[in-house]
């Protein structure tokens, strides 16, 4: 199965590594630099699961900057793009997911668009209806900066914003290629936009532990 993975960041790069073991991969980014680095099996960044990953195991992963060969034939195109907050606006800028999905869809009427991105409540069922196609759901990441593949490999949960059935054959792509017990590993299916919550409410959760313990560091030191 081929599957286009748009992002060579700790998500779109540790999940390319990941099922490039099980299927064909083909990363998608606008960095040439960066595409010549993976060509050549060299990390892009820091992680020594990646890095061991890349030396030791048969990966069938090409990346590319060419979208038409990235896109086209792809059963599942997973978005991993970087979606920043602003905080004057109060809002995501996800102007890269919709540009990615635009393309994707120009591309290949009949991949299953799998968002992978940070997104606002709502944003799924936004695009579905924007674009007038039906096949993308959300499934959000979980992962520490040097550890991305380390957590993909060991997930905590795999958490699906759909329920339909390219959505469970997605789910058990990532069981398949874990190194956890497929038994041990939670898979959630709901709504996209209960998906969208878990990931906010996640981020907004961790953010929070980091700020208590600085503001213990502040106070030990006094």
């Amino acid at each position: 199965m081929k599957i286009t993975i748009v992002g060579t960041g700790y998500v779109g790069f540790s999940l390319s590594v990941l099922l490039a073991k099980e299927e064909t991969v083909f990363a998608l980014d606008i960095d040439k630099e960066k595409v010549d680095l993976i060509n050549k099996k060299i990390s892009p960044f820091k992680d020594m699961e990646i890095e061991d990953y890349l030396y030791s195991q048969k990966l069938d992963l090409t990346a590319t900057t060419n979208k038409r060969i990235a896109y086209e034939n792809a059963s599942y195109i997973i978005v991993a793009t970087p979606t920043n907050y602003d905080n004057d606006k109060g809002t995501f800028d996800t102007s890269s997911v919709e540009s990615v999905i635009a393309d994707a869809i120009n591309f290949n009427k009949s991949a299953t668009i799998v968002i992978k991105s940070t997104i606002p409540m709502g944003f799924t069922e936004l695009i579905k209806n924007k674009f007038n196609y039906n096949s993308i759901f959300y499934s959000p990441e979980f992962l520490r900066e040097s550890k991305a593949l380390h957590d993909n490999l060991y997930p905590s949960r795999i958490v699906v914003g759909s329920k339909a059935e390219s959505a469970v054959k997605f789910s058990k792509i990532l069981s398949k290629s874990c190194k956890k017990n497929t038994k041990d590993i939670q898979i959630l299916f709901m709504e996209s936009r209960e998906a969208e919550a878990i990931k906010l409410f996640s981020n907004t959760y961790l953010a929070m532990r980091v700020a208590f313990f600085n503001e213990l560091d502040t106070f030990s030191e006094f």
